[in-house]
């Protein structure tokens, strides 16, 4: 028995990002609602569902082993747990879905409850330490080019955790009967021609944003941490910097250019290196730029930055990264040894800047883009930028989960959204996520992208969470309904 429900939670997750067989997901769903109707006990029924849960996360967070092995040396002992332990955290939100839809009768009515329960609990996990939302159900829907681009659209009304539901409630009512089928073909129908007319129609905001140039080193993690390697990263970036800046003066006629460097792009503290930034400034001729590197206070606490620098190499804005990666960056208080020695610290939130050539862009960092509904500071930039370092996720489906929230967020919010990866998939998208261009994994080159202008605040920019809330509590009172129905 707890095999085939580690088997079939596995083979669930093939449904995600970067494989979208999308058959998958109904077939472990229907598996899951099966056990609703065969178990014999709740007992039973929670032992399949943790154990589903357990095989489905193992296989969709199989990546940070490859994180554990950049510092084989230090964390050996973790490399088998990595994935396996922190599905053991998110498998009980996949038994309390399972065991409150026996609540309503079998059939229709609990399969539109599970449905909504399985979106309660995806969401429910922005409160697991500093929120882990990677890999929300929704996701299934950004496929490859036209298609994905299509189905995505509704989540600038309903966000992906909308899209969650609607991916659940889809893989449990095709095994419902002929004249669900039917519905669901003339809803997708619909949908289809919905998110077509949407993504060739967009309406967008006289704004003029800047020609970015996005960089991307492909610089290996050890060689950031190694004094040699750090200096050969620095003169790479430079060189990058200067060759992006000039094509994309080649193609700004009246823009402004902006280059980015990622995430531990700048491999020291960039605010003490003011003989660095001299020579940025040279490389960037004028141009802007946007920088990722470390930052330490006062008081000798380091924070996971972005910095602006003008022209000359003065550094105009900082952003301290404000949600940090649990175990990755801090460590949760109620751990009580110490497993993480270097800690950094939280920055104050999300932060938009207004500053000339960058104009009003919102700066993040890696992880802070995961969370639907909440990138956006105070007052909404024109665009968003976003450093990483997916170095630690090796050549994995990471890196390509990564970029799907990048995605999933323009959409969202009808901002475009440009990515700077030091090794990863560096990439851009317009304010309807369709991909503007992107750079390969292992390539160290510049993207040069024109961004777009944003589109007026989506539905979802302006009630967020709010609204997905209302469609699975309105599908919890339809089961209610429907299930009195059948009793």
């Amino acid at each position: 028995m707890i095999l085939a429900d580690l088997l079939v939670g596995a083979f669930a997750a093939l449904a995600l990002p970067p494989l979208f067989f999308l058959p998958a997901l109904a077939l472990g769903l229907l598996y899951l609602y099966r056990c609703t109707q065969d178990a014999s006990s709740a007992r039973q029924l929670a032992l399949h569902a943790f154990f589903f849960g357990l095989g489905y996360h193992t296989l969709a967070l199989s990546w940070l082993t490859n994180a554990i092995l950049t510092r084989a040396h230090e964390f050996w002992w973790a490399v088998p747990i990595a994935a396996p332990g922190c599905a053991l955290i998110l498998a009980p939100l996949t038994v309390v879905p399972v065991l409150l839809c026996r609540l309503a009768p079998s059939g229709l009515s609990r399969m539109i409850l599970l449905a909504a329960l399985w979106t309660f609990a995806d969401m429910a996990r922005v409160f697991i330490f500093t929120g882990f939302p990677w890999n929300p159900t929704g996701s299934v829907f950004e496929l490859p080019g036209l298609a994905g681009d299509i189905l995505i659209q509704p989540a600038a009304y309903i966000g992906v955790d909308g899209l969650s539901f609607l991916a659940a409630l889809t893989g449990l009512l095709i095994w419902h009967s002929r004249r669900a089928r039917i519905f669901l073909g003339i809803f997708y129908a619909a949908w289809i021609g919905a998110g077509w007319y949407r993504l060739s129609h967009p309406t967008l905001l006289p704004v003029t944003n800047p020609v970015v140039a996005l960089l991307q080193g492909n610089v290996q993690e050890r060689d950031i941490l190694s004094r040699s390697g750090a200096l050969d990263a620095f003169r790479l970036y430079l060189r990058l910097t200067n060759e992006g800046v000039a094509r994309a003066r080649d193609v700004a006629a009246d823009r402004s250019v902006v280059y980015l460097w990622p995430e531990s792009g700048f491999p020291g503290l960039l605010d003490e290196d003011e003989a660095a930034r001299r020579l940025i400034a040279q490389a960037a001729d004028g141009a802007w730029g946007m920088i990722g590197s470390d930052r330490r206070d006062t008081q000798n606490r380091f924070y996971n930055s972005v910095m602006a620098l003008d022209e000359g190499g003065k550094i105009a804005a900082v952003y301290d990264k404000a949600t940090l990666v649990p175990f990755g960056e801090y460590q949760p208080r109620f751990i009580p040894f110490n497993l993480l020695p270097d800690q950094l610290t939280p920055g104050r939130g999300l932060a938009t800047w207004s500053l000339p050539a960058l104009g009003h862009v919102g700066p993040m960092v890696c992880y802070e883009i995961i969370f639907s509904g909440h990138v956006i500071g105070p007052s909404r930039p024109s665009w968003l930028a976003n450093v990483t370092n997916d170095a630690w996720f090796g050549n994995s489906a990471g890196p390509r989960q990564h970029l799907a929230t990048a995605r999933m967020r323009a959409v969202e919010e009808g901002l475009p959204v440009a990515q700077a990866a030091n090794m990863g998939i560096t990439a851009a998208f317009d304010a309807s996520g369709h991909e503007l261009g992107r750079l390969p994994w292992g390539h160290a080159d510049s993207l040069v992208i024109a961004l777009p202008s944003p589109q007026p605040p989506t539905i979802f920019a302006r009630y967020g969470r709010s609204l997905p809330l209302i469609l699975c509590a309105f599908g919890v009172f339809l089961a209610v309904f429907l299930g009195r129905q059948q009793r």
